[in-house]
């Protein structure tokens, strides 16, 4: 018996770390906003490794909060552990990662949900997507509950027709063992939506108290006082360590001696695992000649024994597992609290939606997170974000927030998934932005937090910081670049001396003698030379002037990148009546209707004749 439960703008269908985004940025917008989850309980829930951050992962969370966005707020109040990785790199790939009390980081969120305005939660399973003409009408429950709507987010990560496997044993179920959405799936269908299989895994967890660390390498973090959030105070909280630990030829033996066991190599899973977080198996098995594999034994919080084996994702056998660890320093007596396992479940091929992230089958309805064939909790939120934004933007009629490629890693990764073949779940890497040097993490807040104030995310609070910076960052700007030297004053020459590099030769600024790579901007301070000293400005100056040609150089780039970007498509374009194009280029531009040229050219199996072809046909439609 199905009744009419209530109407809203946009219902959001999953409360993981893209749903948790996508409702929270729809009702800051100003919609009435449902947000449905299986389990109130498990709101932000990290059923696999308990950290955000990381190589290009970091700079996501930052443009997530220069956006408005919640996940770099709530890592900052949660965090057991802050470091800065990559550090012997450059500015580019240099990265923050956070270990985070997984406990502490939903109950936050769902603190953070519960106190937003024009936001309400539901706990129900969400069976059918209904609609009308192609287009959103209303959701409907397991429970006969209809809630009209004029958009749906679908951010289900996991759970379609979610099935564990740990060796020998396969049920349905979701990420920690909770319900999977069976009937969803079936909907989607209906509507003329392509699913496909992935699978993801996760490690064993064992307990603190078995584990001798006299054996393991202690991690630490950094005593610098990072934070995540531009709004964020400095955090003042104790640090816990993690530890370093590896395999042994002993480790490899046991599973190789149990592969005949192992479902990934039994043909039980049939989903596509993600390449850059394989399972431990997959490693020995890949990588026979290695002795060993690092381990890191990580905390789960503040208030639990429970830790995490990062880097031994496995789905063997419970009792292989147990035989597993004993064969790993450190681990030797060491108790297992849960079992480590692989799952399987539908995803959207994520061709099928816009750059906007809603659906080119469906109007109104959008996708986000792992359901769009993704992996971990930074690029879900990010999509949710970015979904939760167009949603709204649509109910209000607005045109949609579409990121590009040279703007944020959040456009690099959208472009990707929209345009090339998801054949395993999507990883962003610093090596799929282009443009890296200008998306640090460091200046997320300069490139984006303008475009959350235009779409009215950025509230009056971050708004007056942003600028107070901005201000402060062009004023020491200024100041390095007119402030001169020349070889007779004696303080620079011996400040140069100290440094063991050339003497200055003519008048020099302060900017330009910042280019050297032995010259610091912390020694301006020392020196009494500059009265600025907040490290984000300090920072900001230092990488402006060191990487400067650089810089100037992608920026060409990203001109010329603009001017085919600038090439519009029309939408009623009809490909197969573009003479001389490939089969396979009509085949995939009517697949995934590019909406530029730029964003033709990025098509797998579009040629640069093609493009030629195309920009010969808008000539001719123009003319």
């Amino acid at each position: 018996m199905i009744y009419e439960a209530g109407k809203y703008d946009v219902v959001v269908i999953g409360a993981g770390h893209a749903g948790c985004e996508a409702a929270l940025a729809a009702a800051r917008m100003g919609c009435s906003t449902l947000m449905v989850t299986l389990s109130v309980e498990n709101i932000a829930l990290m059923p696999c490794n308990p950290s955000i951050g990381g190589p290009a992962k970091a700079q996501l969370v930052r443009e997530i909060d220069a956006l408005g966005g919640e996940m770099a707020i709530n890592i900052d109040k949660s965090s057991i552990q802050m470091r800065l990785i990559n550090t012997g790199k450059g500015p580019a790939v240099q990265a923050l990662r956070a270990q985070a009390d997984k406990h502490e980081y939903g109950r936050e969120m769902i603190k953070t949900i519960l106190g937003q305005e024009r936001l309400h939660l539901l706990m129900a399973e969400v069976e059918e997507i209904e609609a009308e003409g192609a287009r959103v009408r209303a959701i409907i429950t397991r429970t006969g509950a209809r809630y009209e709507c004029q958009t749906v987010v679908i951010t289900s990560g996991t759970y379609l027709k979610g099935r564990i496997i740990a060796g020998e044993v396969m049920y349905d179920g979701g990420p920690g063992n909770q319900f999977p959405a069976v009937k969803l799936s079936d909907s989607l269908r209906a509507m003329g939506i392509r699913l496909g299989r992935f699978k993801t895994g996760t490690p064993p967890r064992i307990d603190r108290k078995t584990v001798d660390f006299s054996k393991t390498v202690e991690m630490p973090g950094d005593e610098q006082p990072w934070r995540f959030s531009y709004i964020s105070p400095p955090p003042v909280r104790k640090q816990l360590s993690c530890w370093l630990t590896h395999s042994t030829p002993e480790t490899h033996r046991i599973v190789m001696d149990n592969i005949h066991r192992a479902p990934l190599f039994t043909g039980v899973i049939k989903g596509k695992g993600p390449r850059y977080c394989p399972s431990f198996e997959d490693k020995v098995v890949r990588f026979a000649h290695k002795s060993q594999h690092q381990l890191f034994i990580e905390p789960e919080g503040r208030d639990t024994d429970e830790m995490y084996v990062q880097g031994l994702n496995t789905s063997l056998p419970e009792d292989v597992q147990v035989q597993v660890l004993h064969s790993i320093p450190g681990m030797e007596e060491v108790r297992m609290i849960r079992t480590g396992y692989a799952i399987e479940y539908d995803y959207v091929i994520p061709s099928q939606a816009k750059l906007s992230l809603e659906s080119k089958v469906v109007e109104g309805l959008f996708t986000a997170g792992q359901i769009n064939g993704t992996s971990g909790y930074e690029e879900a939120a990010a999509q949710g974000l970015i979904a939760g934004i167009n949603a709204a933007l649509w109910v209000q009629k607005r045109e949609p927030l579409i990121l590009k490629r040279s703007e944020a890693y959040i456009g690099v990764m959208i472009d990707d998934l929209v345009t090339k073949e998801a054949d395993e779940p999507y990883r962003l890497l610093t090596s799929r932005a282009e443009y890296r040097l200008l998306l640090r993490q460091d200046n997320a807040d300069l490139r984006l937090t303008e475009k959350g104030r235009q779409i009215g995310l950025v509230d009056e609070h971050r708004w007056s910081l942003f600028e107070a910076k901005k201000k402060r960052l062009e004023a020491g700007t200024q100041f390095l670049q007119k402030t001169t030297f020349t070889p007779a004053d004696s303080e620079v020459e011996k400040y140069l001396t100290s440094k063991e590099t050339a003497p200055l030769r003519d008048r020099t600024s302060l900017w330009e003698m910042l280019r050297r790579t032995e010259v610091k901007i912390e020694d301006y301070v020392e020196q009494g030379w500059i009265q600025e000293n907040q490290p984000e400005i300090l920072e900001q100056m230092e990488i402006q002037a060191k990487y400067e040609g650089y810089i100037n150089k992608q920026q060409e780039q990203v001109l010329r990148f603009e001017k085919m970007e600038s090439k519009q498509i029309p939408e009623d374009i009809n490909y197969d009546e573009v003479y001389s194009l490939s089969n396979e280029a009509v085949q995939k531009l009517k697949e995934i209707r590019p909406q530029s040229i730029g964003h033709a050219s990025r098509i797998s199996g579009v040629t640069p004749a093609d493009i030629n072809i195309l920009l010969i046909n808008l000539e001719k439609r123009r003319n």
